[in-house]
């Protein structure tokens, strides 16, 4: 099985901590050169310095907001034309927590702009490479709502199955040139994220955040969060030679939790 990834030139987005940190961590030890994406610099910095460097790999990192639109369409046509991108991970945080009816239509179209739009942006800059090199894959980490609505994430569920389906009607249109275009959706991991919307859930519902976090695993078959090392696993796999015929599938890593097959 070729699970070797050197000479491959990655982008990671929203790769300071978290998934997105364990997923460079992953590709960079299958030898991936690595551009770290994030906001915040000085996280970005150390998580450069701790990338593995063992096949001489090369990594660097942008701080960007993701906001931006414009800055990222500037920043990606810089890279782009300086070298190939043969793997793109496209990961960035979800939009705030609450019911869909408490949300704005400011708040829609900012997560639209976030998550949809500058995947596209992203994208559409590294095909001509990729096509070129006849190697390419996009992967877009998005959620388990793909698969079926999680509750008081109005906002989240809606932009979610925007991207799944512009994921798989890009994977249709790119197969015929060696790129693969999949979707990994974590379920509950212990990150910075699922602690936030354990916090708002235990407010909203005048509980614990003890309480909510042992109902959450309790309708998990694992019985525990997952890590995000475990999550990026599926991901790295999905970026390698031996992934090649894998293309446009949406895989829940949620230790069970989905309930549809």
């Amino acid at each position: 099985m070729n699970l070797s990834l050197e000479g491959k030139n990655a982008i990671v987005c929203g790769s300071s901590q978290g998934i997105g940190y364990a997923i460079a961590e992953e590709l960079a030890i299958m030898g991936a050169n690595c551009i770290l994406f994030a906001r915040n610099e000085e996280n970005l910095k150390l998580a450069v310095s701790q990338l593995d460097i063992s096949i001489r790999q090369s990594h660097n990192y942008y701080s960007i907001d993701f906001n931006d639109v414009e800055a990222v369409r500037s920043l990606i046509k810089k890279i782009s034309s300086q070298q190939t991108i043969h793997i793109l991970i496209n990961n960035s945080g979800g939009p705030k927590a609450g019911p869909i009816l408490d949300a704005t239509e400011d708040q829609f179209l900012q997560a639209f702009n976030q998550h949809l739009i500058v995947n596209h942006i992203l994208t559409t800059a590294v095909i001509d490479g990729m096509k070129k090199d006849r190697y390419g894959r996009i992967i877009n980490i998005i959620s388990t709502s793909v698969k079926t609505p999680l509750n008081n994430l109005g906002v989240s569920n809606t932009i979610r199955w925007s991207v799944a389906a512009w994921a798989k009607t890009l994977a249709n249109e790119l197969g015929q040139f060696g790129i693969t275009v999949n979707n990994v959706l974590p379920g509950a991991t212990a990150t910075e994220r699922n602690a936030a919307l354990i916090e708002a859930n235990a407010k909203r519902q005048h509980a614990s955040a003890q309480e909510i976090k042992e109902t959450m695993i309790a309708a998990i078959p694992a019985k525990r969060f997952g890590e995000a090392s475990e999550i990026a696993a599926v991901a790295a796999f999905l970026a390698t030679p031996a992934a090649s015929y894998v293309n446009g599938v949406s895989i829940p890593v949620d230790g069970g939790r989905t309930p549809s097959i």
